[in-house]
């Protein structure tokens, strides 16, 4: 298997809900369910990969404070090099609502000051050797995003592809946010990104041809994925052809993690060298079972792509 890691931001959610309609100001409600998980896209990631066995590293920072020390715990040894720093971490309240969806309420924390050098203390490129970067969390790591030009540089000298989850913008798709998006996917291997993304980056309706189009602005033989929710996921591989997947019919808990939680088993079966379809059977499905069970499974180290019924 290829060597994985993931880099990017760790944080705090504190998950209430479900809330609907929404509480006026001043008032008060009863909701059913609570979590206090691990959560950033980078953290999602890695317990998806520790659950399902798969050894990878993970580069990130913690704030220094209880929850920084949490966070750094729920990683073990893997947490061992992660750098400190004097600001609160990062904290993401979501509330979730009766259809799946959610809102966000997130601090700046710690997260805007996860650096390269940061990224260096964890991870050394001969042990990445050949393998798979996953780079997520750009609006939210500004001083790495500055340097993602190095970044690319250090990847590529090492052999290293970069599989790109940018997420959502604070700001919004803006034509700022958009350029940004496209340089940095014009250096990367793997696009993972989901349907309002793609057709965003692209100006293109349809998803398949916002594919296309993204596509080939990125490297040779890139891999770009369009992640689908309920509606599955397609790709378009090294080849140029398409393939796509439906995903299981599930009774959703809360979406929250749920593409994250795609790019883990995604990567993993994509670092086994299966081929592109089962890496996006791979994907729905671990990705379905994190969304519907509680608490969330997904799935036994040994057979990641079982699906969720």
């Amino acid at each position: 298997m290829r060597p994985l890691a993931v880099i990017g931001n760790v944080n705090i959610d504190l998950i209430l809900g479900p809330a609907a309609p929404w509480p006026k100001a001043g008032t008060e409600i009863i909701v059913d369910h609570d979590e206090l998980r691990v959560g950033g896209a980078a953290g999602n990631s890695a317990l998806a990969w520790q659950a399902l066995g798969v050894e990878f590293e993970i580069a990130a920072n913690i704030g220094s404070d209880q929850f920084g020390h949490w966070l750094s715990e729920a990683f073990g040894h893997r947490s061992d090099k992660w750098p400190v720093r004097p600001e609160k971490t990062t904290l993401s309240v979501g509330i979730t609502h009766p259809d799946g969806e959610r809102t966000f309420f997130t601090t700046k924390g710690h997260l805007p000051r996860f650096s390269l050098a940061d990224v260096f203390a964890v991870i050394e490129g001969e042990r990445l050797q050949g393998g798979y970067a996953l780079l997520c969390g750009s609006f939210l790591t500004d001083d790495l995003t500055r340097e993602y030009g190095a970044f690319f540089d250090w990847a590529d000298s090492h052999g290293i592809t970069v599989a790109l989850d940018t997420g959502w913008p604070l700001d919004g798709w803006t034509d700022e946010n958009c350029a940004a998006t496209r340089a940095w996917l014009s250096r990367s291997g793997i696009a993972l990104l989901n349907e309002v993304e793609s057709t965003t980056l692209a100006g293109i309706a349809d998803p398949v041809e916002a594919a296309r189009h993204i596509r080939s602005h990125m490297p040779k033989g890139a891999i770009i994925v369009v992640k689908r929710g309920p509606d599955g996921a397609l790709a378009i591989g090294p080849d140029g052809l398409l393939v796509s997947v439906a995903a299981p019919v599930v009774e959703v808990v809360d979406t929250i993690g749920a593409g994250d939680v795609f790019n883990a088993a995604f990567l993993a079966a994509l670092a086994s060298d299966e081929p592109l379809i089962s890496c996006l059977e791979a994907g729905t499905a671990v990705a379905s079972r994190a969304i519907s069970t509680l608490p969330r499974n997904y799935g036994s180290p040994s057979s990641p792509e079982e699906p969720v019924r």
